[in-house]
């Protein structure tokens, strides 16, 4: 309870007025990567988005509650600073200069678009009353999509900020460096990819801190490994790194949900994608948005050769720089663009021209055994990535590039909790538990938006659709051992 908690740790004291959102590049790269494909294709597309809380037994207070509320507020008041739109420009020559016209006039406004309650499990009207937080995202797609990461990082701290005070700081950076050394010394590419959940902005921080010692100690030492960035745009911009991610299942999604063809839905995506960015760009594909399976049937199809133009990053097709951004309601998809004298197929497919795959669900052993038989059937040569993400740590990072090595596979890691919320509690030394919590899209253009994944535990959305789409594509559930999302990161008190 908030009321009987220990006071703040003078740590968390002094870094209390920090803890804020305070930059619209606190966010995942993914998430403007996807709001500059949605203003050039899908500006008008209404949707709705819903907090999950996956640990449902760590209950907030009022109190966090209060002044989680006063910070969603607070985000109205953040504007891309002329400083973080020339970093974008050197760093992300993929974001086109319609979309960055856009986002330099972007506001957040949270009293229209969220709503957020309190429903506590006995109403006392105290400060110390426990219950469960609800937010609601409502409005256009392109305007909404921002809100997700600084929510979830808000969310995760409101919690660790007033209703679990037993932690404090003390090793943080050390602790990051160990890791970094130890990946970097075991020859893993990896990247820091923790904001949604991490334990507050200073965490971050520190572990970015530790992250960057190893780098250097891994330069002096000559390991093989490599550090490639970190997914937080604004933390990529103070150390001065590669900001790295391509798209979220939200865009999966969101088509599916706009079209309702669940069947064509993930070659619809990645069409829209390359017509976006090009060939070779933000080129690491999500496979498991309604089953690996499925997306497999879409990476093996030719690419239309109306849908890119040109490879590179200089591909923006109607979205070149001189577009005025007021006319990009009117820009034609790829898949109902005029076709061009002559065959409408390229010779290539998804697969060959995407450089790899990202594993975020599902057993990763039997992924990586799914996709080596796949570019082997379809006899596309070459090494291809696989982009580990889900739930990571040390061990099985190493795990995991063993597997994919010896598949012929280039394996890299997008390492998140593991960095950025792992603590032990003071007062017994056991682990601190991290909130499981996500935020997803739940409609798009009126109809709900579903994720089936290749974990059970990961199904998100209306039930009623989800078993709908999965009766529609053939979806054969598989069991995995590790695939409880209310244990992800341990019980409290391991």
């Amino acid at each position: 309870m908030a009321d009987s908690a220990p006071p703040l740790p003078p740590q968390q004291q002094q870094h209390d007025e920090q803890e804020r959102i305070s930059s619209l590049l606190d966010t995942d790269l993914y998430k403007l990567t996807m709001q500059c494909a949605i203003l050039k294709y899908f500006p008008d597309a209404d949707v709705t988005y819903f907090l999950t809380n996956r640990t449902p037994d760590m209950k907030f207070t009022r109190q966090a509650y209060n002044w989680l509320a006063k910070q969603v507020n607070e985000l109205a008041n953040i504007s891309l600073t002329a400083e973080e739109l020339e970093f974008l420009k050197r760093r992300c020559p993929y974001l086109n200069n319609a979309y960055l016209r856009y986002l330099s006039t972007f506001r957040f406004k949270p009293s229209e678009q969220i709503e957020i309650s309190f429903t506590p499990v006995q109403d006392t009207w105290s400060e110390s009353d426990i219950g469960d937080v609800k937010l609601k995202i409502t409005g256009l797609w392109v305007e909404t999509i921002l809100y997700e990461i600084p929510l979830l990082a808000l969310t995760s701290m409101a919690y660790f900020k007033w209703c679990d005070r037993d932690w404090d700081y003390e090793g943080q950076e050390e602790s990051a460096f160990q890791k970094g050394v130890a990946l970097l010394q075991g020859a893993c590419t990896f990247s820091e990819f923790g904001t949604r959940r991490r334990r507050d902005y200073h965490t971050q921080e520190l572990v970015m801190r530790g992250l960057m010692r190893a780098v250097e100690k891994s330069k002096q030492e000559g390991w093989k490994g490599i550090f490639s960035g970190t997914s937080n745009v604004h933390f990529a911009m103070v150390h001065d790194v590669h900001p790295v991610g391509t798209v979220a299942h939200e865009w999966y999604m969101g088509i599916a949900a706009i079209t309702n063809d669940y069947e064509n839905a993930n070659e619809l995506a990645s069409r829209y994608w390359i017509g976006c960015f090009g060939e070779g760009v933000l080129g690491v594909a999500l496979t498991d948005t309604f089953g690996t399976p499925e997306f497999l049937k879409a990476f093996s199809q030719p690419i239309p050769s109306y849908t890119t133009a040109a490879e590179g990053s200089s591909c923006m097709l109607a979205s070149t720089g001189d577009t005025p951004t007021g006319t990009l309601a009117e820009t034609e998809a790829p898949i109902t663009a005029p076709i061009p004298t002559g065959s409408n197929q390229s010779t290539k497919t998804y697969a060959e021209v995407f450089k790899g795959v990202r594993q975020d669900s599902g057993d990763p052993a039997h992924f990586v055994k799914m996709m080596r038989d796949f570019y082997d059937q379809h006899r596309i040569e070459g090494t291809k990535t696989i982009v580990f993400s889900d739930s990571l740590n040390i061990e099985r990072c190493f795990e995991y590039k063993e597997i994919a090595e010896k598949a012929g596979f280039w394996p890299a890691f997008g390492v998140g909790t593991f960095l950025t919320n792992d603590f032990k509690q003071r007062s017994t030394g056991k682990k601190s538990v991290p909130l499981n919590i996500v935020i997803k899209i739940a409609s798009a253009g009126g109809r709900s938006a579903v994720k089936i994944s290749d974990n059970l535990g990961k199904n998100t959305g209306d039930p009623g659709t989800v078993a709908e789409v999965k009766q529609r594509l053939g979806y054969v559930e598989r069991e995995w051992r590790n695939g409880d999302e209310t244990q992800r990161w341990g019980k409290k008190g391991e």
